[in-house]
């Protein structure tokens, strides 16, 4: 074999060795982050000092633990009044993408009867990622930042949104091992903002493993 063929391979051997090393490496930090994001979080902090945040509490637990396609998050959230009156129930799938890591966001059919699965998980026994409903353009976009956890969020005015008038809706979030900062805030056409929190996301502190 000529001294360029050798060249030629090892490079070759080279870059899928690199490319091995980072894939490992993405699905290692991937894992951190639903670590983080698995267990149960209070804002109920952020309320005491600024009355214009509700306490709300919100529960993420991992479900199809055997599935090999990424992290599946059954997500509740409510208010600390009504715990068992939640206003948000979401899947989350968490998955790597071009360097970063992403979550789709999907809604379920009839969420009334998987209530409080976060802790019984055997109410999720009949639900399948396929009879899941993707919210499109709703996906949170995130990138590891020394320092600082896992920030990023959704992508421009992609995620339509008909709440109180909206035509769009725009997430900003950062993660951390001791909780996450969630902003969400509805957009009419002109651009104006008509629901969500105006002076800066909500502080969710994690209060439990799950």
């Amino acid at each position: 074999m000529s001294l360029s063929r050798w060249a030629i391979v090892a490079g070759m051997v080279l870059f899928q060795a690199g490319a091995r090393a980072q894939s490992a490496s993405a699905d290692s930090t991937l894992a951190v982050l639903a670590g983080w994001m698995t267990g149960s979080f209070s804002s109920a902090e952020q309320s005491a000092r600024d009355t214009s945040y509700f306490d709300i509490r919100l529960h993420m637990a991992r479900i199809w633990v055997d599935r090999t396609d990424g992290y599946w998050l059954y997500v509740e959230q409510a208010t600390a009044a009504r715990t068992d009156k939640p206003y948000r129930q979401r899947v989350y799938h968490l998955t790597t993408q071009d360097g970063g890591y992403r979550s789709d966001v999907f809604t379920l059919p009839d969420p009334s009867r998987y209530t409080g699965a976060w802790r019984e998980h055997s109410l999720l026994g009949a639900l399948t990622p396929d009879s899941l409903i993707a919210r499109d353009g709703c996906s949170i976009l995130l990138h590891w930042r020394d320092g600082e956890g896992f920030a990023g969020g959704t992508d421009g005015k992609n995620c339509p949104s008909d709440l109180r008038g909206a035509a769009y809706a725009v997430s900003e979030v950062t993660i951390t091992e001791a909780g996450m900062v969630s902003w969400d805030r509805g957009y009419d056409r002109d651009g104006q903002q008509v629901w969500g929190a105006t002076g800066g996301g909500y502080i969710f502190r994690k209060v439990k493993d799950h």
